[in-house]
């Protein structure tokens, strides 16, 4: 993937950012002087170089300077709390921290990323089978685990994108969802870049600025998440937007609610389905056109250059995926794969008579919330320690904006005061995993073993 930038006319423009356009050739300077720059302060082949910060096109800069020099890029979610970041930093051995401007008082051990360049000889170490992503996802443990990422995985991810969605040079992609997410940073944005097109970066999602970039630069392709694509809808300026330059959307992160896709082919823009995980990095089943108008709310087939099955040959079960995107391991040296090279991904779905994918449930107890993935097991480890109450446990309540929400369900002690324990978990996790509301009960539904019955609880909130 290194050398993929070098492909296009260096004068066609590669990313425009707020009133920055930035060519191909200049980008691939950018991307030389900073692998310059990373190899003068002693990064070397299997490094990690961690980013901190909205999206920016320095983040892109730093990707393919990792590529080239054979380093690790490790991007964090700006979300999260300060402690967060330091167990991934300190979790990963990260030689060198990356924040855009905006971020260096968060944490001032940062090096500003919009100034990290030298001039001389850049590396050009890396190769398809190295390491070139380390992003951390959520663990069923409560604590997150690095998912490692070759690129080779990013090769046959952006040609799977490539396929699905029809990218070519000529084609310019809105990217509003953050890149510290593989879906983010891969569906789309790796996948356009790679093939010479033009990249519209948004730093956040914001739905004026969305709006006002379909008339200014006409975007043909974006990618949302539903708590984006119910802004957009529910937004004033949505009956009268002009979405005609789009072809098509990229949908994912979670089951896409019905009326949502609607809402978007009733004004003609197919909603294209795309399923996977960090793991897959992610695309793993997708729709193309046809298939998001044929069947709406199904996941697709499996993408090109992935596999995919039902455990155990069944047409209901765990998905299963393989492929070339899949990532090897996890950080540092953990197997992620079975011995024929499956990744078992925690979600049932179910095959069809077209050989279509459904999502049908989680095995693994994770609630998304708005794009974002939120374990419960994380969040009650500080359950635990919070005043006030005997026991508890965190599951997610269906929210009309955000898909889910992570509620508090607790046994109250004498003391228990509701705000008391939610302010236990200001600026020890990200704002978006703190519970949104405190449900009381007289004891946990426990099955005979001990363990929480959440289904009961789901139907307690309902």
């Amino acid at each position: 993937m290194k050398h993929w930038l070098t492909a296009p006319p260096p004068d066609r423009i590669a990313l425009r950012f707020g009133d920055v356009a930035l060519s191909y050739g200049e980008l691939h300077r950018q991307v030389v002087a900073m692998a310059a720059a990373l190899a003068a302060r002693g990064l070397r082949q299997g490094d990690r170089v961690a980013f901190l910060g909205q999206n920016h096109p320095s983040q892109i800069v730093a990707l393919f300077a990792c590529a080239r020099l054979g380093a690790l890029l490790l991007p964090l979610n700006w979300r999260l709390a300060p402690p967060e970041w330091r167990f991934i930093l300190e979790d990963a051995g990260a030689k060198l921290l990356l924040a855009t401007p905006d971020m260096l008082a968060a944490m001032p051990d940062a090096v500003d990323a919009t100034s990290l360049a030298a001039p001389g000889p850049a590396p050009d170490d890396g190769d398809d089978q190295s390491p070139v992503l380390l992003v951390y996802t959520s663990g069923t443990t409560g604590r997150p685990k690095g998912a490692v990422l070759d690129q080779r995985a990013l090769r046959h991810n952006a040609l799977s994108a490539q396929h699905a969605f029809e990218i070519t040079a000529q084609d310019r992609v809105l990217t509003v969802l953050p890149l510290f997410h593989v879906g983010g940073l891969n569906i789309q944005t790796t996948p356009a870049l790679m093939a010479g097109a033009e990249v519209l970066l948004h730093p956040r999602f914001d739905a004026d600025a969305f709006f006002d970039d379909l008339v200014r630069h006409r975007p043909t392709l974006t990618l949302l998440v539903p708590a984006v694509m119910q802004a957009l809808v529910s937004h004033p300026r949505w009956a009268s937007a002009d979405l005609s330059s789009l072809r098509a959307i990229g949908a994912g992160s979670s089951d896409v609610p019905l009326p949502l896709i609607e809402a978007f082919h009733a004004r003609g823009i197919p909603v294209q389905q795309v399923y996977g995980a960090t793991e897959t990095c992610p695309i793993a089943i997708i729709q193309d056109r046809a298939e998001a108008l044929a069947a709406p709310g199904s996941l697709g087939r499996p993408a090109l250059h992935a596999e995919a099955r039902i455990a155990g040959g069944a047409t209901e079960g765990e998905i299963l995926i393989r492929g070339p995107a899949t990532l090897r391991r996890y950080w540092p040296d953990v197997p992620a794969l079975d011995s024929e090279g499956w990744f078992a991904t925690g979600d049932v779905g179910r095959l069809d008579a077209q050989g279509r994918f459904w999502f049908t449930d989680r095995l693994k107890h994770v609630i998304i919330s708005g794009g974002e993935n939120i374990y419960p097991a994380e969040v009650e480890r500080l359950l635990r320690s919070a005043p006030g109450i005997l026991e508890g446990t965190i599951i997610g309540r269906p929210d009309p904006r955000w898909g889910e929400v992570p509620v508090a369900v607790v046994v109250p002690a004498p003391d228990f005061e509701a705000t008391r324990l939610l302010a236990h978990f200001e600026g020890q996790i990200a704002r978006f995993k703190i519970p949104r509301a405190v449900v009381t009960v007289p004891a946990l539904p426990r099955t005979a073993l001990g363990k929480v019955e959440t289904g009961r609880l789901r139907e307690l909130l309902a």
